[in-house]
């Protein structure tokens, strides 16, 4: 699990889910009181998302494929490490999307959205249980 809401000095930021190797999703508050949620790893250009839960869906996948660089990717490209983990992450890392959610990453693979909630579900049970094991062993 991650650690919440760890406030910083300049009251617009405050890191909202903590992980293992300095991994974290920190909500950022713009001059026009909009939110976003950025996501932030060691040699990661970073992203940000409208909501929390995508950008924690996201370091999910991000640990569920032992890191990866969106960098030289282009727009809608995508991680050679994602696309090779299998289904459920590439199902996964297409609901981070802004172009995507469940009904068309359901249309890509022709499934139901119910069976896409499932897959991401998997990938989100192997990160916790990839973070949990890196806690374990002390490799944080």
């Amino acid at each position: 699990m991650s650690r919440t809401n760890r406030e910083r000095p300049n009251g617009t930021e405050s890191v909202v889910s903590e992980y293992v190797f300095d991994v974290r999703i920190v909500e950022v508050t713009g001059d026009s009181g909009e939110t976003r949620y950025r996501f932030e790893a060691p040699q990661h250009c970073g992203r940000e998302f409208e909501s929390r839960e995508l950008a924690e869906l996201y370091a999910d996948v991000y640990f569920d494929v032992n890191g990866f660089e969106e960098a030289g990717t282009g727009e809608r490209g995508i991680p050679p490490e994602v696309v090779q983990a299998g289904r459920d992450t590439l199902a996964a890392y297409f609901l981070t999307q802004p172009y995507s959610d469940a009904q068309w990453v359901a249309s890509f693979y022709g499934r139901r959205p119910e069976k896409v909630e499932r897959y991401a579900e998997r990938v989100r049970t192997r990160a916790d249980e990839i973070r949990e094991q890196v806690r374990e062993r002390g490799l944080d």
